[in-house]
């Protein structure tokens, strides 16, 4: 089941990740402590696959942006409401994509499924 959580606020631990987050303290070498995922991309799944009703949470992304080219920001550092992140890797879609939005959408989103 997906839960979509709207916050007014979080909190970011170095080296762990969002607080509550189901991956909050993994394990040290985690690569995935907060994930992004751009909204036009949403938009754009949204049509693409005629899923109007389509929840962001779907993508089970912990920040949704607009405006930011996710993939530029792979190997650099940046920040996000005063909080410093590293761009790591693409957030990799996978096959449950294609239960949960559609048939050919895990293919149809790689190169843009989120950034790490």
């Amino acid at each position: 089941m997906n839960q979509r959580v709207d916050v007014p606020a979080v909190h970011c631990r170095a080296g762990q990740g969002l607080e509550g987050d189901r991956f909050f303290g993994y394990r040290p070498d985690y690569k995935g402590q907060v994930t992004f995922f751009a909204w036009e991309t949403f938009l754009a799944v949204r049509e693409k696959f005629g899923v109007p009703a389509l929840s962001p949470a779907v993508f089970r992304r912990n920040v949704i942006v607009e405006g930011m080219d996710l993939g530029a920001l792979i190997g650099r550092r940046f920040a996000l409401g005063g909080v410093e992140f590293e761009g790591i890797a693409e957030a990799t879609p996978c096959y449950w994509m294609n239960a949960a939005i559609s048939p050919g959408a895990e293919a149809w989103l790689r190169g843009s499924g989120g950034l790490r």
